[in-house]
């Protein structure tokens, strides 16, 4: 045998062990190589026929075979070891049943159904628009001056000079009243983005859900207030009060800020009302005359007469409200998708 054919035997050696199916088949190329009686101690047996000056040279490459054929066969065996260790891990029939955790809904699902069922009983339906708006529904038409803050690159997310991700869910509030005649009863719940930066309680993406309410028929601050003291006590307590505090909208006149008394003292004062009794809740008022003329001018009609419509509209944080009710206090943990953390919302 010449050193080609020992380099030929050796490839062909190396390539049956890898390729051994099992550890029956690697047994038999052991005891076919190097068994006693195997190719490679015969190899060995016959280096007296081998020519007096090859032999050192083919000598060092039996063994150098040997060696491979011994290496590669320890790490075939220890492969079909750890194949069979992690069968036996995967499957122990020993073992009980692993059973499927039960789901539970997330809080803010939770908080925007339960208000959509609250309002349901007020006779609101639930209406739903894009999350792209155009300049006219989220500025314009809800009587945003072109110099408003608001309109900055630094606070609103725009995609052009007209689309923009929508920094509330009131333009849903102007679809419907260019699409319906009055009365409209709705309330809009939906994601919303504005150029926060995230901590305890901001966050660039969040949930806000309005209300909007208009009739031929007068409507009052007092229906505004009954409507939002009905939800306050069906979310927060029996014993939940409302308390209104002037302030401004562009949307709105009359505006208001809304307050629920503190469900967790009863407004007695408590760390989560930071003593106050009150915990701010809402923005809310009377629709702006220049809202309606601005719907009027979108549908072309007057089916929105100023003088001879009226309406209320509102609108609140749905993490602000799951915050409050459940006792959360950082609104990073309802994006974070932890089920430690959920599963004791369940």
């Amino acid at each position: 045998m010449t050193l080609a054919d020992l380099e030929r035997r050796q490839v062909l050696s190396l390539g049956e062990v890898e390729a051994a199916a099992d550890a029956a088949a690697l047994e038999q190329l052991r005891i076919k190589y190097l068994g006693r009686h195997g190719e490679v101690p015969a190899i060995i047996k016959g280096m007296k026929d081998v020519p007096q000056n090859e032999r050192p040279e083919f000598g060092k490459s039996v063994q150098a075979w040997r060696a491979a054929l011994e290496a590669a066969m320890v790490a075939r065996a220890g492969a079909f070891a750890g194949e069979a260790k992690s069968d036996a891990e995967a499957f122990d029939c020993t073992l009980p049943g692993r059973w499927p955790q039960p789901g539970a809904k997330h809080p803010v699902s939770r908080v925007i159904e339960e208000t959509a069922a609250i309002f349901a009983r007020l006779g609101f339906i639930v209406a739903d628009g894009p999350d792209i708006e155009t300049r006219f529904n989220n500025f314009t038409a809800l009587n945003t001056p072109a110099h408003h803050p608001s309109m900055d690159a630094s606070d609103t997310l725009w995609l052009n000079d007209d689309l923009l991700l929508r920094t509330q869910t009131s333009p849903v509030q102007i679809r419907m009243m260019t699409r319906h005649m009055p009365p409209v009863r709705i309330i809009t719940p939906g994601r919303t983005y504005r150029r926060d930066t995230t901590d305890a309680t901001h966050s660039a993406n969040f949930h806000q859900i309005e209300g909007l309410y208009v009739d031929t028929r007068p409507v009052s601050l007092a229906d505004l207030k009954s409507t939002l003291a009905y939800y306050a006590s069906a979310m927060m307590g029996a014993k939940a009060g409302v308390r209104f505090r002037p302030h401004f909208f562009p949307f709105t006149e009359p505006s208001v800020e809304v307050d629920f008394s503190c469900h967790v003292c009863g407004g007695k004062g408590c760390r989560v009302c930071k003593m106050s009794g009150w915990i701010e809740i809402a923005g809310a008022g009377m629709v702006d005359p220049r809202v309606y003329e601005h719907v009027n001018s979108a549908r072309g009609d007057r089916a929105y007469d100023p003088d001879s419509v009226y309406g209320y509209a509102f609108g609140f944080g749905v993490e602000r409200i799951a915050m409050i009710k459940y006792g959360i206090p950082d609104i990073r943990w309802l994006y974070e998708n932890d089920t430690r953390f959920l599963s004791q919302l369940a």
